[in-house]
C-alpha cells in the first residue's frame, strides 16, 4: 500500500454474495468507524431501490448516481464503505477507491450462486440463467477487482467472525 492513501478509509469490493456489507459492518464496528454500503446510499437518496433504477434509467443512469456516491464516501474518515460488485468497472471510480485500502472480497460463482439465486432485488440476476450470468460478470470484473486490491481475502469458507479476525490481522495500522 503506498503512503498517500487514508489508512482511516477502508474499501470492500467484489462480486455480489461475497459478503461485502456483512464483513463490512462488522469490521466498521470492531474499529469504531462508520459504515456505508453504496447501493444503501444510492437508495437512500433517491427514495428508489437499485432494481427500479436499473428499471427505469437502465445500467447507465444507475452507474452515473453511484460514481457520484463513490467518489462522496471515498472522502470520508474513519469508514468502511462496501461497495457495488460492479463499482470497480467505470475508470472514475477506480481513482476513487484508491483513497482508501481496499480489500477484494473473492467469492467463487458457486458461492455467490448458493447466496443470491433467490434474491429478487439483484437486476443483474434477472435471466435465464443466472449461475452463468455470474461467471461471466466474474470473468470480467476479478482481474480489476485483483489489481486495485490491497488485500485479498477469500469468502465462502470462514464464518463472518473468523474472517473478521483475518482480515484485523492483515490490516495496517490505522492512523489515529
Amino acid at each position: 500500500m503506498s503512503n498517500d492513501k487514508e489508512q482511516t478509509l477502508i474499501v470492500l469490493i467484489g462480486p455480489m454474495g461475497a459478503g461485502k456489507t456483512t464483513i463490512g459492518r462488522l469490521l466498521a464496528q470492531r474499529l469504531n468507524y462508520d459504515f456505508y454500503d453504496s447501493d444503501a446510499v444510492i437508495e437512500d437518496s433517491t427514495g428508489a431501490s437499485v432494481s427500479w433504477i436499473f428499471d427505469k434509467e437502465g445500467e447507465i443512469g444507475f452507474r452515473q448516481r453511484e460514481t457520484k456516491v463513490i467518489d462522496e464516501l471515498t472522502q470520508k474518515k474513519q469508514a468502511v464503505i462496501a461497495t457495488g460488485g460492479g463499482a470497480i468497472l467505470a475508470k472514475e471510480n477506480q481513482q476513487y477507491l484508491q483513497r482508501g485500502f481496499i480489500i477484494y472480497l473473492q467469492a467463487s460463482v458457486d458461492v455467490q450462486y448458493e447466496r443470491t439465486y433467490r434474491d429478487r432485488h439483484r437486476p443483474l440476476l434477472q435471466t435465464a440463467n443466472p449461475k452463468e450470468k455470474l461467471k461471466a460478470l466474474f470473468d470480467i470484473r476479478h482481474p480489476i477487482y485483483t489489481q486495485l486490491a490491497d488485500l485479498i481475502i477469500v469468502t465462502g469458507y470462514l464464518s463472518p467472525k473468523k474472517m473478521l479476525q483475518e482480515i484485523l490481522k492483515q490490516l495496517p495500522p490505522q492512523s489515529p
